[in-house]
């Protein structure tokens, strides 16, 4: 013996909660959430493709013009000690990068200039004015990176081995034959 509840609903209720139209609901429901779920599928497959590719430095075939596939593509150009082509594709990715993303990119920028100012060797004038220059460029970088980002201890190391190899910066007036009070040149000596 089955209990029977009553249920007053109203006739369009009724109506409308009918068996035949539940299951069609249920049934489209379930479609969209099996189109969702082989599409999510398929995407993963792209994006797991998408970095076997950029991790042996080959063209992805998916997502060419993503921020992730062009960043991949300085990377390893600058892996490959091509940095000239790594600094333009990483400064390109600039204006389209978010925070985080300029950060690494300011990061990865003064990695490069670092590489190549330790690349440099030799005693002649030039090349330490070269090796200097790349260095303050790395410097540059690292500290835009961190005003960018300033939990990236990467570059707060990296930064921090490049000011420990930077010759200190000498004050402007002082030293070299200069009495000191010269760049004040301008203001008369003996008044207050």
């Amino acid at each position: 013996m089955a209990l029977s509840i009553p249920l007053n609903l109203p006739q369009n209720m009724a109506q409308f909660f009918s068996v035949k139209k539940l299951t069609w609901a249920f049934t489209i429901i379930s479609l969209i959430c099996l189109a969702g779920s082989v599409f999510t599928y398929k995407r993963i497959k792209q994006i797991d493709a998408f970095n076997q590719a950029v991790s042996v430095g080959k063209t992805p075939e998916t997502d060419k013009e993503s921020f992730e596939a062009k960043f991949a593509t300085a990377l390893y150009l600058a892996k490959k000690e091509r940095y000239k082509e790594s600094t333009l594709l990483f400064t390109a990715l600039m204006p389209k990068a978010n925070t985080s993303q300029k950060s690494a990119v300011q990061y990865n920028v003064g990695n490069i200039f670092f590489l190549r100012a330790l690349a440099i060797s030799g005693s002649a004038s030039t090349l330490r004015n070269e090796a200097e220059y790349l260095m303050r460029q790395a410097k540059t970088a690292y500290v835009a990176s961190l005003k960018l980002e300033n939990n990236h201890w990467d570059a707060k190391h990296n930064l921090d081995r490049v000011l420990g190899m930077l010759p200190s910066t000498p004050t402007p007036g002082v030293g070299e034959g200069d009495k000191a009070g010269l760049i004040m040149g301008n203001i008369p000596v003996g008044l207050p």
